[in-house]
């Protein structure tokens, strides 16, 4: 019998996975699979369940949370030569991971979506020795992400990122000095953001990166100059409708890889989690991992 484990993370979202565990356990089990699972209890547990898994040669291995614990399961698979299918049930606060791959919200659809077999091969991301699926991401407003309280995201859901940018709204239109190096692009200049993406959410903007393919072999690079807040609010209502990648305030780019050096250490963010520093050089991994979609 083929063998499934689900790492979860208890208090993703509002506690809906730890909610709905017996029914999502039964539909697997009732897909032909011996299903067991892992709460998580602490930051990269998640990451060295998945790397068990992987070792212990599971046929799948399904992500329970948000896109943090997704991001933990991706890096404790990706390393590993034997690399179980990967399933996803979207309990978190954004689920940009799921919205990309069209997931439907409700978990027991999800869950479906694993019992019916059918994946499709991903790229993943790679910066220095860790793996990202959706986006690496550097700019003040990316720090949002990782520094709102877990506890917060539970009570308030995306409200809790909101009242983070409240808290930081005076820091958040710092620039940063970067020098990339693209497949056919080198530039150097002061920027406010940017965005190496592998799928179209980000950021809970559903078209962020709307040229992006999971499977094309390439990063979506978007880069927000220093600008004006003006400037800024009106680029922000047309990312929202996915109709900023040709507005001339804006880079944006495809690459296969991506060199970036900074003056001075510049945190990164990556799938929403500390991610390490700049500078450094962002890999891809053609078609590194194979994930049950619709």
């Amino acid at each position: 019998m083929k063998r499934a484990r689900l790492i979860y993370n208890p208090t993703s979202g509002r506690e809906v996975i730890e909610k709905e565990l017996s029914k999502l356990l039964s539909c697997l089990e009732s897909a032909g699979y011996e299903a067991s699972c892992a709460a998580t209890k602490q930051a990269g547990d998640a990451r060295m369940e998945a790397m068990a898994a992987a070792e212990r040669h599971f046929d799948i291995v399904i992500a329970g949370g948000g896109d943090g614990t997704i991001h933990e399961v991706v890096n404790g698979l990706a390393c590993h030569p034997h690399r179980p299918k990967l399933g996803i049930l979207p309990g978190g606060t954004t689920n940009d991971f799921a919205r990309g791959l069209k997931l439907p919200k409700d978990l027991t659809e999800a869950c479906a979506v694993i019992a019916r077999g059918k994946t499709q091969a991903i790229d993943v991301g790679k910066y220095r020795d860790r793996y990202f699926i959706n986006v690496a991401a550097a700019g003040k407003i990316t720090e949002i992400t990782y520094e709102a309280p877990s506890r917060l995201k539970t009570m308030v859901g995306p409200l809790a990122y909101y009242a983070k940018a409240m808290e930081k709204i005076g820091t958040l239109h710092k620039p940063f000095v970067v020098r990339v190096e693209a497949d056919h692009k080198t530039l150097e200049q002061e920027i406010l953001l940017m965005v190496v993406a592998n799928s179209v959410s980000v950021g809970g903007f559903e078209k962020l990166a709307p040229t992006a393919d999971l499977s094309d072999g390439l990063l979506d690079v978007l880069i927000l100059p220093k600008l004006h807040i003006p400037d800024l609010l009106q680029l922000a209502a047309l990312a929202y409708r996915g109709e900023h990648i040709h507005d001339s305030r804006l880079i944006y780019f495809q690459t296969s890889q991506l060199k970036v050096d900074t003056p001075e250490p510049f945190k990164l963010n990556l799938d929403g989690e500390w991610g390490g520093e700049l500078p450094g050089t962002f890999e891809l991994l053609p078609r590194h991992l194979e994930v049950f979609c619709p």
